[in-house]
Formats: C-alpha cells, sequence, structure tokens
C-alpha cells in the first residue's frame, strides 16, 4: 500500500449496561425468538446453554478503552464505526425501546466526542414506534452528530417494506442518514428449519433474514418513493451480490406474468444504487474480488465485527488483499468517510 493507508472498519459491535440489564431480562423471558440462544449465551452466561457464553463477547462489547482501544493501536485501526450490538432495542416494548435507544445514542456520542480520531458511531432507534423513531433520526443527525443509522433486520416479524415503517426512511433520507441493516434470528415465520445445527445465526440464518429483507424492499417499491435512501449491509452484502443475475432475471419475469408489482428500476439497479456493504465476518479474497467488479469498488467498504470476529485477520485480510492502491484506499477509509460522513486526515 505504500505509506500507511487508514484503516476505518464499520460494524464494530458496543452496547451499554442498561441495555445489557434488559437483554438479560429477555434472557430469561419465556419468548421463543429465534434471537433469545445468542441472548441468552451473552448476557445470562451462567444460564448458557448455547455455548456462546464461553466466548466472552459481553467485556469487548461494554468496554472502549480497556480492551478495544489498545487492540487498535495494536493492530493499526485507526477508527471503529460503533454500532449498537443486535439485537439492539428491537425485542422490547416501544417505551423502553425508544428510551434505551435515546440513552445509548447520548452515550455514544460522548464517547465520539471524546475520541473523534478513534471512534465514529451510528445512532439506533425503536422501529416499535415509527414516528418517534423519525424523531430519533433527526436528534442523532443533528443535535448529536453521528454519523448514521443502525437497525437489526425485522421487528416484531415485519420486515421494511412495511409502510408503517416509512416515516423512518422519510426522516433518514431528509439527513443524508445512511441505514445500517444489521442481521438478527430470523422472524418467528422463517425460522423453522434454520435453527438445528448452529445454522441459527451467523452460519446461515442472519444472512437470509437480513436478504430476504433488503429483497422485500427493493421489490416492494421503497426505494421508488425514498430514491435517495443509502442502506448498508455487512458481511460481504449478506449473499446477495453473489445471487444477483438470477435475482434479477426472476424478478423481471414475476413482473411480467403478473406475480410482483412494477417498480421504477430492476433489482440490481436497486442494489448497485441505494446499498452498499462492509466485508465484516468474511475475509475470503476471492468473494472481494467478485463483489468489487460485479458491484463496483465504490459499495464495498471493509469491517472487522469486532468482538465477534479478532481484530488480527480482518487487518491482515485486508492488508494483504490483491489490488490497486485506489482500490485500497477506497475499501479501507474513502467509502467509509463519504458514506458515514466521517472526515477524511
Amino acid at each position: 500500500m505504500g505509506k500507511k493507508c487508514r484503516l476505518i472498519a464499520c460494524e464494530e459491535a458496543w452496547s451499554i449496561p442498561e441495555v445489557a440489564a434488559e437483554l438479560k431480562k429477555v434472557a430469561n423471558s419465556p419468548t421463543q425468538s429465534a434471537d433469545k440462544l445468542l441472548v441468552k449465551g451473552i448476557y445470562d452466561a451462567e444460564a448458557d446453554t448455547s455455548g456462546y457464553g464461553k466466548m466472552d463477547f459481553l467485556g469487548g462489547l461494554l468496554d472502549v478503552e480497556e480492551q478495544r482501544l489498545p487492540q487498535m493501536d495494536e493492530h493499526g485501526v485507526d477508527m471503529h464505526l460503533l454500532t449498537l450490538t443486535a439485537p439492539g432495542v428491537q425485542m422490547f416494548d416501544a417505551d423502553t425501546a425508544t428510551d434505551l435507544a435515546a440513552l445509548a445514542n447520548d452515550k455514544m456520542a460522548e464517547i465520539c466526542a471524546k475520541y473523534p480520531k478513534r471512534f465514529a458511531g451510528l445512532g439506533s432507534f425503536a422501529p416499535q414506534s415509527p414516528k418517534r423513531a423519525a424523531k430519533e433520526v433527526e436528534r442523532v443527525m443533528g443535535e448529536l452528530k453521528l454519523n448514521g443509522l443502525v437497525v437489526n433486520g425485522h421487528t416484531n416479524g415485519d420486515y421494511f417494506d412495511d409502510y408503517r415503517f416509512w416515516p423512518i426512511f422519510e426522516a433518514a433520507e431528509a439527513t443524508n442518514a445512511t441505514i445500517y441493516i444489521h442481521p438478527r434470528g430470523p422472524s418467528d415465520t422463517l425460522k423453522g428449519p434454520l435453527m438445528d445445527y448452529a445454522m441459527d445465526s451467523a452460519m446461515w440464518a442472519y444472512g437470509v433474514e437480513v436478504a430476504t429483507n433488503m429483497l422485500r424492499m427493493m421489490a416492494g417499491g421503497v426505494f421508488d418513493r425514498f430514491p435517495n435512501l443509502k442502506i448498508c449491509v455487512g458481511h460481504m452484502g449478506e449473499m446477495v451480490p453473489f445471487f444477483i443475475w438470477r435475482i434479477n432475471f426472476m424478478h423481471s419475469r414475476a413482473q411480467k406474468v403478473g406475480r410482483a408489482p412494477k417498480t421504477e428500476r430492476s433489482m440490481e439497479e436497486y442494489f448497485k444504487d441505494n446499498f452498499v456493504f462492509t466485508t465484516s465476518g468474511v475475509e475470503d479474497p476471492l468473494a472481494l474480488r467478485y463483489a468489487i467488479d460485479r458491484m463496483g469498488v465504490e459499495n464495498v467498504i471493509w469491517a472487522i465485527d469486532y468482538p465477534y470476529q479478532p481484530m488480527k485477520p480482518a487487518v491482515d485480510f485486508i492488508e494483504n488483499f490483491a489490488c490497486s492502491d485506489e482500490e485500497m484506499h477506497a475499501l479501507c477509509h474513502g467509502n467509509a468517510e463519504r458514506v458515514f460522513h466521517i472526515a477524511p486526515e
């Protein structure tokens, strides 16, 4: 890379004790949500039967200064884009979720103000209450001056093609805020055969859940109503870039025979125009090269997925990736600066 390239990691999980305490209640509730396995493992390790508790993710989520910053320094990571970790506030009642999202956003803003060269942040909101969520979007981007928004997949089984969520998108488009859709466990109507063999989370179900949300938004006309809305997803695009030809072809056929509503653009055009995606948790050079060549380097952003993924392999992966200097700078910081309003150095 010649001189050192600025490294901005753009899907770095974080939390606050108040959200952790509320999620511990969820872990001990009678919910049958697919998220319960991971929630119990992280937030109630003594009762954990999933194996997640052995990984001590909670310490990494709640910490900024004692563990995270020294690791960033050790591995040459200049900045983390902090995101309130999944399932965020979306398993709570609307009032609790709204209050905790605001509290988390306040605390995130304090961290970013204290370490402006090391941390940026994506604000949270409670989709359970869309009009209040829209107000929080405005506060996040205005008063708090955070860098965008994060939300976690479905909300009570509903996806973002539902018009009830459109006040959120209206506020995001008006404030030029990219919304990062992070995975959570699949909805009750989707989870069925995904719950065995550890397929319930990052191995398979997370990608299925987010990709389903993405395709519903595209096919459901969300981007016809909000043509400048920008969505970010992780994990090398949650499989969509690798299936886009077939998605595009089959959707066009469905429209011709009346099985899908007409849209102003094709699925591929929506994906290229309205989505960007990160490399988080996919350290495969062949996948990254395909993503760049097929979707354009301007739509791909480097990420680690800390603390769920270790820093060193993610840094080694990107620093050893065979590409031009122009591509490297776009992947490592240029696209992040543009999409998430991070000041260039």
